[in-house]
């Protein structure tokens, strides 16, 4: 993904973009780029090299936030920019830059502000910027570079943070902000997060035993929250000192969990309003609120309930030009095939064809709305509907050049859309850069070009069905040297398999390391069960009350299937791996279903759910001990059955699902007495990013599988 364009941003008038990009395909700081579309020119905006700064020495706080966004690069990762598009503010090794946009720009400039800086936000005005720093929330004036706090940390306490997102809003629900911009740059809109009641976890590394211990606060199922809150601060120019908070107010004790919040300019006057979204701990309510700036009171505008969990759905709440109300959630009622779907709705009418799975709301331009939607019976799809509310047209939009099936992702403004593809018939990303968006002849400005190297490997050639009478997504990779009618390959299955992430997808990047997998001699089987996103929302809720048994039924069925549709498959030979609920589910699969698979490979299980964070596992399981179903998913009471070979490999340095999970696991088989492989990677996080160390997982997990499954005289 080095060299990939990312991160777009456009200009209200359409006629610029900017991006992060590497020089190059093995350039990991990224540098900040702008698009002229009148010109077809590009330029680098900010370098890090030219700056002079690095990632050595990052934040604490930036580091955490970097790992909850699964953000492996370097050199500029994020950037904000102002309403006009004038200026861009980020930030490089805790200090802070802005860069001019408009008209040729200069260099990048450094401002004075307190470090370390964290999370950066430019005023729509282009004048200041917020940032975080020591828990504390400071502005600074661009022009005369003054500084100052305007929500103190102190006397608070170290265990109250103001201005950033808590782990569980950045960690599970995709809310990675904590402050928040007034349209006109009158207020910040700020998060206060106290995490005093938290409990404390110690996360150590052995291989550097003179190190203190990372002690975080983390909120395991059936314990307590963060208590987060909403204030308005105003702001005045020059960065003014402190000022006293307007709370905004809502019943918290009912819906604990700020699930989005931010600024809408509705009503005659556009006048600046809050609104944000809050739901229940049983995840069973959501609702959302305006609020009024001035007193702090707060008005519900919608509620959805649903008796097993209402999913958090991406890009909502969002609102047109004209101040109408953008939303997806559930239909009241079931539709002709007996099941109750997502739909899009504008001020509460649902829009567009209804035979979608509704993924987000991706971007809206005046009354123009674009959102991700997958067709029906295509799961693996992922295509960009644009929705035209002044017409009231909807359609899909198509890369130029290459219709049909792919992954798509995008932004729109300015009648401008930023369109990306992925496919099976090309290896990496293309960007194109469309002028008319939703005319009837859209003008095609530009294709972004990507940096990004040629994997050296075997092109991957994917057969994909629905597998099994529950029509699984399932597809399956063959070695690029493997004849029909030669010895059967041993098999591996390589799922994720569980809630909020698919592998199944018309999408060749996506199956870039099982391809690799594939040459070393394997047959590799993926498939998405239930739980995973994509089918329906049955489809989903499907594992409410059981994280274990349907996602491995799935994984079962979806393999005896493959193996009745390809004479290749040795069923006698049957390895599965994963990583995170896909690690939990490998060493599920040889702990309970030992009669079908033969070898494991699980990394960074979640072994048990006790373990694991409130918002995530309650979502699924309920509050522990409810009625049983923390035991029916835990791994620990099946250890005394495992008669298979197994290899557990866990970072030290997680603190997502923390290294304990594969401690007391592999304590479980010791007392059983029996014998497992554990594989601790000193100083390693969730996502093993290192190059040498993902390199070497890789060899070494064939290496255990094929000695697991017994290698032929061939594959010696």
């Amino acid at each position: 993904m080095l060299g990939v364009p990312q991160a777009f941003h456009i200009s209200p008038d359409g006629r610029r973009v900017t991006f992060l990009r590497g020089r190059d395909g093995t350039d990991t700081a990224a540098c900040l780029w702008m698009l002229d579309l009148e010109s077809g020119g590009e330029r680098i905006v900010a370098d890090p090299r030219e700056i002079g700064a690095d990632d050595r020495n990052l934040p604490a706080e930036e580091r955490a936030r970097r790992e909850r966004l699964r953000e492996t690069g370097g050199g500029i990762v994020s950037y904000t920019v102002d309403e006009s598009f004038t200026r861009a503010a980020f930030t490089l090794s805790g200090r802070l830059y802005y860069a001019d946009l408009a008209g040729d720009g200069g260099p990048p400039r450094e401002l004075p502000a307190a470090s370390p800086v964290v999370d950066p936000v430019i005023s729509p005005l282009g004048d200041s910027i917020g940032y975080v720093s020591n828990g504390a929330i400071r502005t600074i004036d661009i022009s005369s570079g003054r500084d100052g706090v305007l929500v103190p940390a102190e006397p608070e306490g170290s265990d109250v943070t103001w201005g950033l997102a808590e782990f569980i809003a950045a960690e599970e629900m995709s809310r990675y902000r904590g402050m928040w911009w007034a349209p006109d740059g009158s207020a910040l809109l700020a998060a206060r997060v106290d995490n005093s009641a938290v409990l404390r976890w110690n996360i150590g590394d052995p291989g550097n035993p003179e190190a203190p211990p990372q002690t975080m606060a983390y909120p395991a199922a059936g314990t307590a929250n963060a208590d987060v809150r909403l204030a308005v601060f105003p702001v005045e120019r020059g960065g003014a000192g402190p000022v006293d908070p307007l709370w905004i107010e809502w019943d918290r004790g009912a819906l604990p969990y700020l699930v989005r919040a931010g600024w809408a300019a509705t009503g005659p006057e556009k006048s600046p309003t809050v609104v944000f979204s809050a739901q229940s701990r049983d995840q069973r309510v959501l609702r959302l609120f305006s609020a009024d700036p001035a007193t702090g009171r707060g008005t519900e505008v919608h509620v959805d309930t649903d008796d097993v969990w209402v999913e958090i759905m991406s890009g909502v709440p969002a609102f047109t030009g004209s101040g109408r109300l953008v939303w997806i959630g559930p239909e009241s009622a079931a539709g002709a095939g007996g099941e109750r779907e997502r739909r899009l709705y504008v001020d509460g009418r649902a829009v567009g064809p209804r035979d979608l799975y509704i993924r987000s709301v991706v971007d809206i331009d005046g009354e123009r709305v674009l959102y991700s939607a997958s067709p029906s019976g295509k799961p693996g799809v992922i295509s960009l509907w644009l929705l035209d509310l002044r017409e009231g047209s909807a359609g899909p939009v198509e890369f130029p050049g290459a219709p049909g099936d792919g992954v798509h992702a995008g932004r729109l403004r300015g009648g401008t859309l930023v369109l990306q593809r992925r496919d099976l018939e090309s290896d990496g990303v293309r960007t194109a850069v469309i002028r008319g968006a939703g005319a009837r002849t859209p003008e095609v400005a530009i294709e972004v070009a990507s940096l990004a190297e040629k994997p050296e490997i075997a092109e991957p050639d994917v057969r994909m069905w629905a597998a099994g009478h529950r029509g699984i997504p399932a597809a399956l990779l063959l070695p690029s040297w493997y004849e029909s009618g030669s010895a059967p390959l041993p098999v591996l299955v390589d799922p994720y398999g569980g809630p909020h992430a698919q592998r199944v997808l018309h999408a060749r990047p996506a199956y870039l390391t099982s391809q690799w997998f594939a040459e070393q001699g394997f047959a590799v089987l993926i498939a998405d069960g239930r739980g995973t996103p994509g089918v329906g929302l049955r489809w989903e809720q499907a594992v409410h009350r059981d994280l274990a048994t349907p996602v491995l039924e799935d994984q079962v069925s979806a393999l005896h299937d493959a193996a009745e549709r390809f004479d290749c498959l040795d069923l006698t030979r049957v390895a599965v791996r994963g990583w995170s609920f896909g690690g939990y589910l490998a060493a599920l699969a040889v702990l309970r279903r030992p009669d079908v698979f033969h070898a494991a490979v699980a990394g960074a299980p979640v072994t048990d759910w006790r373990l694991y964070d409130t918002h995530y596992t309650e979502r699924y399981l309920g509050a522990p001990d409810e009625d049983g179903a923390y035991e029916r998913s835990s791994l620990l009471a099946d250890a005394p059955k495992l008669s298979r070979p197994l290899m557990l490999i866990h970072g030290l340095a997680d603190d997502n699902v923390v290294f304990a999970h594969s401690q007391r696991l592999s304590t479980a088989l010791l007392s059983a007495g029996r014998p497992h492989v554990v594989l601790p990677l000193s100083g390693i996080t969730h996502m093993p990013s290192e190059e040498t160390t993902a390199e070497n997982l890789l060899l070494l997990q064939v290496d255990f599988l094929l000695d697991a499954l017994g290698r032929t005289p061939a594959e010696r």
